[in-house]
């Protein structure tokens, strides 16, 4: 690769986050050099710093594309997801995710909220959607996660959730109180 090539290969990735790792794979090379190189871009602004080995492209980047990258494997879910299908209608300004880790961080003003679910959740791709640079839950898999965590939420509109892909997803959490649950809210939904 050429000199100018290197900043040219990340730029013309459609992702606009970038992890240590994908800079050094992107341009074939693990060693001291792509250290130099990322330092170089970002002291020169080619490249943004968003937190330790993390990198973006510009201060544009995907917020969702980031809280997938700072611990992964992670999906966007939960309140983020409910709140946009219409499932409940309270606001939040975080960015909720699931992931093997409980924690919330703060990055360029934005909050990101980690909640962790078990493994065999975590990993199994039912009702995950990949949107290309990240995955999100679909509000199915998103209501199932909520009522796995907190069992007693409120949830406001459950008109529209597929019940069907509720049921096909639920044995993955393999819960029977959850089960119980969620039979209890399908009988309440109205016709």
């Amino acid at each position: 690769m050429k000199k100018g090539d290197y900043i040219s290969v990340i730029l013309r990735s459609s992702k606009t986050i970038f992890s240590f790792k994908d800079i050094a794979l992107l341009w074939g090379d693990s060693g001291n050099a792509t250290r130099v190189r990322v330092n170089y871009y970002i002291k020169t602004g080619k490249l943004y710093h968003v937190r330790r080995g993390i990198y973006a492209k510009d201060k544009d980047y995907d917020k969702l594309e980031l809280a997938t990258k700072i611990y992964p494997p992670a999906y966007i879910s939960f309140e983020t997801v409910l709140v946009k299908e219409g499932v409940i209608f309270q606001l939040y300004g975080q960015i909720f995710v699931a992931s093997y880790l409980n924690r919330e961080i703060t990055i360029d003003n934005q909050i990101y909220s980690y909640r962790k679910i078990k493994d065999s959740v975590l990993t199994n791709n039912a009702g995950i959607e990949n949107r290309g640079n990240y995955s999100i839950a679909t509000k199915e898999r998103a209501f199932l996660d909520m009522v796995y965590l907190n069992k007693n939420y409120h949830f406001d509109n459950f008109t529209s959730l597929d019940w069907d892909k509720v049921l096909e997803i639920l044995p993955i959490y393999n819960n029977k109180s959850m089960e119980k649950m969620i039979k209890r809210y399908y009988q309440n939904v109205p016709e």
